[in-house]
């Protein structure tokens, strides 16, 4: 048997397969809507690399992949172009529309945080949509756990979910769009904190950079002088949205990391159906939560005089609300269909990318002061966001390699 020339290094870098293993990361981000989790180091992320050229075939694997529908795997390049171009506008596009829509309907008069959470996954239905039009694979394998556990775990993420989109409508509600949107900015590192200690997830110093960094950015916002709170809105009151969008971040990120455990150790599968299913169902019971809550704070009877009191009109006050509970859920198929179409990795960056969107959206649609404070605490955001999307690049490099040594490796068929 004739050893390949590249055997020596391959073998050399099999003394890392544990720490390859352990640089296996999870991307998340904040939808408001549900929860978005997705290993990009999967075998499906591997198989979902497109050819260069004008070579028709966009996906080099032929046959069948796990969790992703045949269909794919027969697009030409153009139309593979395509669909990556409309799910990219779909994730930033939702994601701005949906915080602008929210501030929106505060600042026309609208005045319940109930009605405010409830829209967050109120349109949760359309993600059957993605469901059914892009169905995984079925899986042979037998359930790992019971149809009691799965629902015990919708519930209590999905009531987690609600007190997390509560604490973001109070956010908003004190909050200009682009301070909302910058402090938003922390979950990363918050996830980041909660990943290492509930995850066992490596503490890099380009991860501790990210955390620094985004900390730092948070401070400035909070410690600026001259807040641009909305109008009508004190000092006080800007500093409780403050504490609750931080909180909301915070608890999000926690939320996430929860949600991680629980496809490792519980449910034990990763399938874009399942991550779908999950997303779906803890949206209903956050919608269900929200209702509860909408009735037995006794907000429901002040919704006909906050509509008819609206100051762009009663239609106007339902369009808010519909198009707010819409987008969020347009920019959850924009993520999911970038997972199918490239990897979770790139779904990332744009949802990151949207992060910094929004903040410019505020300033052309609300006229948001951009003070000098905030002008620095966006650039420091985005330099924690370039740590962060780097070192999530350096661990997709590393898995890679270390999927690609089976392969390498092969023995010589002529010796």
């Amino acid at each position: 048997m004739i050893q390949h020339p590249n055997d020596e290094t391959e073998l050399a870098q099999c003394d890392d397969s544990e720490e390859d293993e352990n640089a296996r990361r999870f991307d998340y981000s904040r939808f408001g809507n549900g929860i978005m989790i997705f290993d990009w180091s999967s075998d499906v992320s591997q198989n979902s690399i497109h050819r260069s050229g004008n070579q028709e075939p966009i996906l080099v694997k032929e046959e069948s992949v796990e969790g992703i529908p045949t269909p794919l795997l027969k697009l030409k390049s153009w139309q593979w172009w395509v669909l990556v171009s409309i799910n990219i506008l779909f994730l930033i596009g939702g994601q701005a529309a949906s915080v602008l829509l929210g501030r929106f309907y505060y600042e026309e008069g609208g005045n319940s945080k109930w009605m405010a959470t409830l829209v967050q996954t109120a349109a949760f239905p359309i993600l059957y949509i993605p469901l059914l039009l892009l169905p995984s694979s079925s899986s042979s394998e037998p359930a790992s756990c019971s149809l009691k556990t799965i629902v015990l775990i919708y519930v209590l993420l999905g009531v987690i979910i609600a007190g997390d989109n509560m604490l973001y409508s109070v956010g908003l509600l004190y909050l200009s769009a682009s301070t909302y949107s910058l402090i938003c900015a922390t979950q990363l590192a918050f996830n980041a904190v909660f990943s290492y200690f509930i995850n066992a997830q490596k503490f890099t110093a380009l991860i501790l950079n990210s955390v620094v960094l985004l900390s730092f950015s948070a401070a400035l916002i909070a410690l600026n002088d001259d807040a641009d709170a909305p109008s009508g809105v004190s000092r006080s009151k800007y500093v409780v949205g403050f504490v609750c969008t931080l909180a909301a971040s915070a608890l999000y990120s926690l939320l996430l990391s929860l949600m991680q455990f629980s496809f490792e150790k519980i449910l034990k599968k990763e399938t874009f159906s399942v991550v779908l299913e999950m997303q779906i169902y803890t949206s209903l019971v956050a919608t269900c939560v929200a209702v509860i809550g909408l009735f037995a704070s006794g907000e429901w009877r002040t919704l006909h005089g906050e509509m008819e009191g609206y100051h762009k009109g009663q239609s106007s006050y339902v369009l808010t609300l519909v198009g707010t509970a819409v987008t969020w859920q347009v920019c959850s198929v924009g993520v999911v269909g970038l997972i199918f179409l490239v990897t979770s990795l790139f779904s990332n960056v744009i949802s990151t990318l949207s992060l910094a969107v929004t903040p410019l959206a505020a300033l052309a649609v609300f006229r948001d002061k951009m003070s000098g404070v905030k002008v620095m605490a966006m650039l420091i955001a985005l330099w924690g966001f370039a740590s962060y999307v780097y070192q999530n690049h350096l661990d997709d490099l590393k898995v890679r390699r270390a999927r690609k040594q089976p392969q390498t490796g092969q023995v010589d068929p002529h010796c």
